[in-house]
């Protein structure tokens, strides 16, 4: 909404999005890729409604400095949904067959979940087949921030950007848009469930209300939608969500939800009812998360009990606890994995600590007895990633060049602006019938192994992938619908835009934390981060360009004086063998004798020139900053 139309309205009217409520233009498809980019947190996806992200974005990256990046105008198509199964057969023969499915023992996935817990940190590789499908890192002294509920304090509020920022006992301030103080409804993946009974009056409030409602130095209660990333502070949000095992607890909405990726009319019936059935208080909401399909109404009343519990706790600290403070601290890696990665499809967890093995045995027990069994200790000498040939794995999936079974590679390249994504054929072992029909081999590979990239390295943002070009526009169809198939187990959220002629594609994949190349990585102190640094050649040059301006710039009285340059050793041996010509050249020119030094501490493009009969120091020149 401008500010223009928000400031001619009458003091009756209550408050309304810019050009109506039902006449709203739609966003295209790429616009929404760039607003879910940014956006933090992962269950089944966003709980609340995210229709106007595009401007909380916007108001976000002013506050940080950031440039306002130009949406592309490109029809875009968005990763295709599962397909529907077919439907349920009726009568009793379907009924037999469902019963025989239940009674045949499960056939093992190849899915494995293997931890190791250290000291330090804690990681938790996801295997399917022996072959490394996901991998989530965690730094034991590191604050878990996203998903936190803080109780802030108001630091100050900007009415030009429309948000408050907040401090929550952090060093970068909280950032909270508007949108994110005003009522919301959920998110489109899921559907209203009504509840029995009326509903309560929620209170009207509309953004001119929040400044009286939120004064700088007043008490607010959020939750971190997203994690620091560069310059920016974290996200944060007034609607709270507390989630379970099968249930997310909404504290402060009375809406009930179901996840639509439960496609099975009659189990979406059955879990609405269970649903409606819950003793849920009035001023509190939920939501039915998709590990619910086929479970009994016992699991979803344990569920509820423990996040009623959990938020009695947070309220009393809440009640009880000066701001800034945090109220509600999301669990670590080990309580998560049980959360969020313990599906029917897991045939077992391994864990090397006994420490961690017993929590989780506890933890698995509380909302699965039956999946306790799966829970397995790794007590061998070898470690537990070696031995699973998760180190090569990881090794090989980091490196900036990573092979491919076919002989090509892709080369990955993090910048502050975007993902760079590069396929060379490299030394195609295929050697197909003809040249369109081997690069279609490697663009379709190069496709599968991107999808796994961006899962283990939590990448990001705007992501440029340079396939090798193809002229077919069937051979771009299918390496776009090889894309969205290695996409549909994406957690995040993605959007793909159509393989452009050139063969780039251009994507976004919501970003909720720091990649683990910027999370776990430090910038090189000797390069500045550039990955280069100035070669012999270049810093010779350098030195005789300083050297020039300043004997043209000496006495006539000055001459056959004495010079000392002190350098870095590759740089002295440059001139000593390469460039001795031309220094000897150089002393007869300007009557001049120059004294060459190394030392071994001068960084590669660091040198001084200092005057030999005084000691007096004419030059110094140190690395290159970015």
């Amino acid at each position: 909404m401008s500010n223009k139309n928000f400031g001619k309205r009458k003091k009756s009217q209550s408050f309304r999005p810019s050009g109506g409520m039902k006449n709203k233009p739609p966003k295209t498809p790429a616009e929404k890729g760039r607003e879910d980019m940014e956006n933090g947190r992962l269950l089944d996806g966003p709980v609340y409604d995210s229709s106007h992200e595009s401007e909380i974005l916007k108001a976000e990256n002013k506050a940080a400095g950031i440039k306002e990046e130009i949406p592309s105008k490109e029809p875009t198509q968005e990763v295709a949904p599962k397909p529907k199964e077919k439907e349920n057969e009726k009568g009793i023969i379907a009924g037999v067959k469902r019963m025989i499915r239940k009674l045949l023992p499960k056939k093992p996935s190849g899915k494995e979940i293997i931890i190791n817990a250290e000291s330090l940190e804690t990681r938790v590789a996801i295997m399917n087949k022996t072959q490394l499908e996901d991998f989530t890192i965690e730094r034991n002294n590191i604050e878990r921030l996203v998903a936190s509920i803080f109780k802030g304090k108001v630091r100050n509020l900007e009415d030009r950007l429309e948000a408050a920022f907040v401090d929550i006992g952090i060093e970068k301030i909280a950032f909270l848009h508007y949108w994110d103080i005003l009522p919301a409804n959920l998110e489109k993946q899921y559907e209203v469930v009504e509840r029995k009974g009326k509903r309560r009056n929620t209170p009207r409030i509309s953004k001119k209300d929040i400044p009286k409602k939120y004064p700088p130095g007043s008490d607010i209660i959020l939750q971190i939608q997203k994690g620091p990333i560069g310059t920016k502070g974290p996200r944060a949000t007034t609607h709270l969500s507390i989630p379970g095992r099968f249930l997310v607890l909404l504290p402060y909405s009375d809406q009930l939800g179901i996840s639509k990726k439960i496609q099975d009319p009659k189990e979406r019936k059955r879990l609405k009812q269970i649903l409606q059935s819950l003793n849920i208080p009035d001023n509190m909401g939920a939501i039915l998360r998709t590990a619910g399909e086929g479970m009994r109404k016992a699991y979803f009343l344990y569920d509820l009990k423990m996040l009623m519990d959990q938020w009695a706790e947070v309220k009393e600290r809440i009640d009880n606890e000066k701001s800034p403070s945090c109220v509600y601290r999301e669990p670590d890696l080990i309580e998560r994995t049980v959360r969020d990665f313990l599906t029917e499809d897991v045939d077992r967890i391994l864990i090397d600590s006994t420490t961690a093995y017993d929590r989780m045995q506890t933890l698995v027990e509380k909302v699965s007895k039956r999946s306790k069994k799966k829970v397995q200790h790794y007590s061998e000498p070898q470690p537990i990633f070696n031995k699973f040939g998760i180190t090569k794995q990881l090794e090989k999936a980091f490196s900036r060049k990573v092979t491919l079974k076919s002989g090509g590679a892709l080369v990955i390249d993090e910048t502050e602006a975007l993902v760079a994504i590069d396929v060379n054929t490299g030394s195609h072992k295929g050697g197909g019938k003809d040249q369109s029909s081997t690069i279609l081999r490697v663009n379709i590979e190069a496709a599968e192994e991107v999808c796994r990239q961006l899962k283990l390295r939590n990448m990001g943002g705007l992501i440029i992938i340079d396939f090798i070009d193809m002229k077919q526009r069937r051979d771009r169809d299918k390496v776009m619908q090889k894309m969205k198939e290695g996409l549909r187990s994406d957690r995040a959220k993605t959007h793909v835009l159509p393989i452009s002629q050139l063969g780039l594609m251009e994507m976004t994949r919501q970003r909720h934390s720091e990649s683990v190349l910027s999370a776990f990585h430090d910038e090189c102190h000797y390069c500045n981060g550039r990955g280069t640094i100035k070669s012999p050649v270049t810093m010779s040059v350098e030195i005789q360009r300083k050297l020039t301006e300043i004997l043209k710039g000496r006495n006539v009285e000055q001459s056959d004086s004495v010079l000392r340059i002190v350098v870095n050793p590759n740089v002295l041996d440059r001139l000593r063998k390469e460039d001795e010509d031309l220094i000897i050249n150089f002393e007869k020119k300007y009557f001049v004798k120059l004294e060459f030094r190394a030392d071994t501490s001068f960084h590669a493009e660091q040198f001084k020139i200092i005057d030999g009969s005084n000691n007096r120091e004419l030059a110094s020149v140190a690395e290159q900053p970015n």
